[in-house]
């Protein structure tokens, strides 16, 4: 089972598909990735792309107010790499970042949305589950990359789920969505204006419970402060340290990971306790 798991989803499928008529919904649950993976074709990147991805996200964590003209200057100053500001543009898109600051960006959501307003100004946050936030960040996997979504208790700092996908869309971050809200949901939802959270699935979800829609301004990720800590925590003790081989293999790290997050590790700002100490006290 180890090894049918570390073969890519779009080989492993079908073969079970063939074999066994499981269903697709089993399948994605089985190898642990979203059902909307399924249906992905990976398409070609090149050693250079991903040596570049990989190190515009370690910039992009230091400084996430870099927007494509320094950051091709950057890359320059540390690999001696020439890359033209447009293939920069290109590959921040592919990765779903942008600057914090406000202008227009080929990795905003430049098409007409509902916009909600940003409900947490000025809010004193101090139960579990007043707020909730989620976000998604690049993850790098050997030859290739992927996709993490999480959705963090303000309060706490609690994860309450996450997701890998190789795919940036709205399926995987509602799958995180469906897996935080089985058993309460939260008072304020609050994310970014990308378009995996002002489409129609994602609103429809949440208008359907009893929680409050809440969205950062355009170009300000410190809006959702938290979950940017979370993403620095996750980079830089666990995604950093390693070198995950396959989607398989990233899940299980991460799963691991996040335990530890959860259950062990102490956070100065809780006063030394853990987040699901907090959480649940």
């Amino acid at each position: 089972m180890k090894d049918r798991l570390n073969l890519s989803s779009h080989l492993l499928l079908p073969y079970i598909n063939n074999q066994d008529n499981i269903s697709l919904t089993t399948q994605a649950d089985l190898l642990g990735i979203s059902r909307s993976s399924i249906y992905y074709h990976p398409t070609e990147i090149s050693d250079l792309d991903l040596k570049l991805m990989d190190q515009i996200d370690h910039i992009y964590l230091g400084c996430p107010f870099y927007g494509s003209r320094k950051m091709a200057k950057q890359l320059k100053f540390d690999l001696n790499i020439t890359v033209n500001r447009k293939k920069v543009q290109r590959l921040m898109r592919l990765m779903g970042i942008e600057a914090v600051y406000r202008r227009p960006n080929l990795s905003l959501n430049l098409q007409s949305h509902p916009v909600f307003p940003y409900l947490l100004k000025g809010l004193t946050i101090n139960h579990s589950n007043q707020v909730w936030s989620t976000d998604i960040t690049y993850v790098k996997i050997q030859g290739s990359f992927a996709y993490l979504s999480a959705m963090i208790d303000w309060h706490s700092r609690y994860v309450l789920a996450w997701e890998l996908s190789n795919t940036l869309d709205t399926g995987f971050c509602l799958e995180t969505a469906r897996k935080a809200t089985a058993k309460i949901t939260p008072e304020i939802i609050n994310s970014d204006q990308g378009v995996q959270y002002t489409g129609n699935d994602w609103i429809n979800f949440w208008q359907a419970t009893p929680s409050q829609i809440s969205m950062d301004h355009r170009g300000r990720c410190f809006d959702n402060i938290f979950i940017e800590r979370l993403w620095k925590s996750v980079k830089y003790e666990e995604v950093y340290l390693k070198s995950y081989t396959s989607l398989a293999e990233a899940k299980e790290n991460l799963n691991n990971y996040f335990n530890f997050y959860n259950n062990r590790r102490l956070h100065q700002a809780l006063n030394y306790q853990t987040p699901s100490t907090v959480y649940f006290s």
